[in-house]
């Protein structure tokens, strides 16, 4: 890449500022009890008979406080003389396999010993029946034969559609539960009717199983606990419409957007289904979701351990390293963009050799002829974003916004002997 690096030399990167956001963040101090208290309500409490073996779902996502909720939950259902264990509900993730499912489960924290019950994963369906459209409703086939059903999920608007309901308890449902088979069913229309279908397959399941009831999270700005519910099963498509509404409300965004550059380090499965969520970054793989503007480009630097070389969502980006492409893992990656149907989602734009490169080539082809006055700012990911940088150029637009906060002064970017920066993933850490 001399010659690239050639072109490149003589972009100047400019000084940034690092800044606080403020969000409404109301927030649950103790999840334990307020869940417990959930459960224990009659209604939910009611349908736990003594002996039932209990499939709770868990999915792929990193919600706040997983681990702890699942535990709760688990407690609360042997409490009341159930046998639960745990069915990995997230469709294709994991690579669509029984193994990787666990091990996805396991880096976000809920293992066996941590829930303090068994984890069944199959990649087994069973079909329940079919859409009018001929497409079939599937379950996975250890919740199928469980004698009760419980999923959790966070409430929060979904990267690649918008609707009454997107990510919660109706899509675990539908998606997470109906496996690599059940996801590609739901998928097969595309996204433009995704609400609808995922809805309809929800209701289908509901009227067929025996579910007993759901958790669900609403996360604030700071990815903590605004509110935590257990809705019985004939309540849970009202409550997961409630709570979309809420999680939208409390939802954050990037105060000062748009960019000319937008530059993040990392993007995860945990973060956001479609690894960098859009209604952070403003830019969609599809025309279904409603979100905010989007930057003239957008890098991404890397990938977390914690999606497995997942690297959906990379297609956002203009521009890319070559340390996150050498992590992508296509079996894993090309498994989910089949399945979701979105083929932009696993695409690749440039590939540069080094964090700094990467920057620069943003910089160069962002399209600003004064890049003294360039509008740039740098993310740690799209779920953590409390706090950024944003160019020196933008410092008297922060200083007059009533929810910016300016933290310190004007600092050069600083990498290593190899272009790399050296605080990717320690610096918000603090969130």
């Amino acid at each position: 890449m001399s010659m690239i690096r050639d072109l490149l030399a003589d972009i100047a990167l400019p000084k940034m500022v690092k800044v606080g956001q403020r969000f409404p963040t109301p927030e649950v101090k103790d999840v334990a009890a307020a869940l417990r208290e959930e459960i224990r309500r009659t209604e939910i409490a009611g349908r736990v008979k003594p002996g039932m073996h209990v499939a709770v779902g868990v999915g792929s996502r990193g919600i706040g406080e997983i681990a702890l909720i699942v535990r709760i939950t688990i407690e609360e259902l042997k409490r009341l003389g159930a046998e639960p264990f745990i069915v990995p509900a997230m469709g294709s993730h994991g690579g669509a396999t029984a193994d990787g499912q666990v091990q996805v489960l396991a880096r976000l924290g809920v293992t066996e010993e941590s829930a303090g019950c068994k984890i069944h994963s199959s990649m087994d369906v069973v079909q329940l029946g079919a859409l009018d459209n001929g497409l079939p409703v599937l379950v996975d086939k250890n919740a199928y034969e469980a004698d009760g059903i419980v999923v959790i999920n966070r409430v929060k608007a979904h990267d690649g559609f918008s609707g009454p309901h997107e990510s919660g308890l109706v899509k675990m449902i539908t998606i997470g539960l109906g496996k690599q088979k059940g996801a590609d069913s739901a998928h097969v229309p595309g996204f433009g009717f995704m609400g609808e279908l995922s809805l309809k397959m929800a209701e289908i399941k509901l009227a067929k199983l025996p579910f007993l009831f759901g958790v669900a999270s609403v996360e604030n700005a700071n990815h903590k606990v605004a509110h935590i519910r257990a809705f019985p099963a004939d309540k849970i498509i009202e409550g997961d419409r409630e709570l979309l509404v809420e999680a939208k409300s409390i939802m954050p965004k990037l105060l000062l957007a748009p960019f000319d550059v937008l530059v993040v380090d990392q993007l995860g499965k945990e973060f956001s289904g479609g690894g960098m969520d859009p209604h952070t970054t403003g830019r969609t793989v599809t025309p279904f979701v409603q979100a905010g503007p989007p930057p003239t480009r957008l890098v991404v630097l890397d990938v977390t351990e914690r999606s497995h070389g997942n690297c959906c969502g990379v297609g956002n980006a203009d521009i890319t390293t070559r340390r996150l492409f050498s992590k992508m893992d296509q079996e894993y990656t090309y498994t989910n963009v089949l399945t979701s149907t979105v083929t932009n989602s696993g695409r690749v734009g440039l590939i540069m050799d080094s964090d700094k490169l990467a920057i620069q080539a943003a910089l160069k082809t962002c399209n600003v002829i004064d890049q003294s006055k360039v509008r740039m700012a740098r993310i740690a990911n799209t779920l953590h974003i409390t706090e950024m940088f944003v160019s020196e150029s933008m410092l008297d637009e922060a200083r007059k916004h009533e929810n910016i906060e300016i933290l310190n002064d004007a600092e050069p970017w600083v990498f290593d002997e190899n272009g790399d920066l050296t605080d990717i993933g320690v610096w918000h850490q603090r969130d």
